[in-house]
């Protein structure tokens, strides 16, 4: 496979939703009609397919410039920390496909986004509770260091709020 990332079209709700829903708990669960709306407050939606057959989505990532009215906890810690940042919301590999530099291609279309916008820095969160080793690992290898830690959804999830910062 010879990965692209492109910019989200509809046609791709299904899929991206699909995706989303078997990456719980990583990610929090959301309809169609919610991730709709979450493509709409995002400053980039863009998913990872193959280039000989760009309908095929393997993976997906939503960002966030400071401004967005958006409801997150998280993004809102970040928010309050500053505004010269683009927040990634959320990223999903499917399962079968990582290890496959998908997550990767995803992650350069980010940071050449946020350069783009001259943004100082990529903000994120990755669980702790539940835990989710394997992507705090992946953050780790990107650049990405923990700058705080909260408790959301009403204490259930623990998240390590992470930031890399761009040169």
């Amino acid at each position: 496979m010879n990965p692209i990332v492109r910019a989200f079209a509809p046609a791709d709700l299904d899929r991206v939703v699909e995706l989303n829903r078997a990456a719980v708990p990583a990610v929090n669960d959301v309809d169609g009609e919610r991730m709709l709306e979450l493509v709409g407050l995002s400053h980039a939606a863009v998913v990872v397919a193959d280039s000989a057959h760009p309908d095929v989505v393997f993976g997906f990532a939503l960002t966030m410039r400071p401004g967005a009215d958006y409801d997150s906890e998280n993004y809102r810690w970040f928010r309050a920390r500053g505004d010269d940042f683009l927040y990634l919301d959320r990223i999903v590999v499917a399962d079968g496909h990582r290890g496959a530099g998908l997550g990767t291609r995803l992650y350069d279309a980010v940071f050449a986004e946020a350069r783009a916008i001259g943004a100082a820095e990529v903000d994120c969160e990755v669980n702790v509770e539940p835990p989710n080793p394997g992507s705090l690992a992946f953050h780790s290898r990107l650049g990405f260091v923990e700058v705080g830690r909260q408790a959301t959804k009403g204490g259930t999830v623990v998240v390590a709020l992470l930031a890399v910062t761009l040169s």
